[in-house]
């Protein structure tokens, strides 16, 4: 069985909810931490730390001064924190995590992480794009966890003269992406559009593809894959 912990899904707004109050933080088999978006997912003990790119709601350390005693793996250098390098992947005794760059940013990397154990998931945190001459590394996945920033078609995407593009795909276009090569994607990240109506934001969601599970996490959500 694989266990997944939501322990934050708001993205960086000033919206909240009761149950989306929280920065990104998934937590792997009570181990892993997928993202420190707040100092207090610390309190799980985590053994290892992964961070996605070096935005302080994925990386709190960026804007707070914290000690964090485990290992922690980000894209790039930090200057605030002590991190390693992410190489090609990491083995652990139940899984190997590999990394796959991402398009999100026009000032720091980022990255994806490919879960490889019992199932194969995908956490990608903020996205724009994942390169074609990735898509190989995907396979059949049991999960993917994605962007939920925006819910219009597009999302939020800016670009300059050189040809680079940053910012957030919209959900249509991540469900439509990894629609062929996962049966199921989770939403987390949240953006405003999300919280005046929470029941009708889900249903929208969940209505835009009938061949592919589809569900938007929220703080304290557990998954057990099995």
């Amino acid at each position: 069985m694989t266990r997944l912990k939501f322990l934050g899904t708001r993205a960086n707004t000033d919206a909240t909810s009761p149950y989306h109050s929280k920065h990104s933080g998934l937590l792997l088999n009570e181990k892993i931490l997928f993202d420190l978006g707040e100092e207090e997912f610390l309190q799980h003990e985590p053994e290892v730390i992964f961070i996605t790119h070096l935005h302080p709601d994925h990386a709190v350390f960026i804007v707070e001064d914290i000690e964090v005693e485990v290992p922690i793996y980000a894209p790039e250098e930090s200057d605030d924190i002590e991190v390693r390098i992410m190489p090609d992947h990491v083995d652990f005794e139940t899984c190997t995590i590999s990394s796959i760059p991402t398009i999100h940013s026009k000032l720091v990397e980022s990255r994806a992480y490919l879960i490889e154990g019992d199932h194969r998931i995908l956490y990608t945190g903020d996205m724009v794009w994942i390169e074609k001459k990735y898509h190989s590394a995907f396979g059949e996945l049991d999960l993917v966890i994605t962007d939920g920033s925006f819910i219009r078609q597009g999302g939020r995407v800016m670009g300059d003269k050189q040809g680079n593009i940053w910012g957030h795909k919209g959900i249509p276009d991540l469900v439509e992406f990894f629609r062929p090569c996962a049966a199921h994607i989770v939403f987390t990240h949240l953006g405003k559009w999300f919280y005046g109506n929470a029941s009708e934001s889900r249903r929208k969601v969940k209505s835009l593809s009938r061949e592919v599970t589809i569900d938007l996490a929220y703080d304290g959500m557990v998954l057990d894959l099995r």
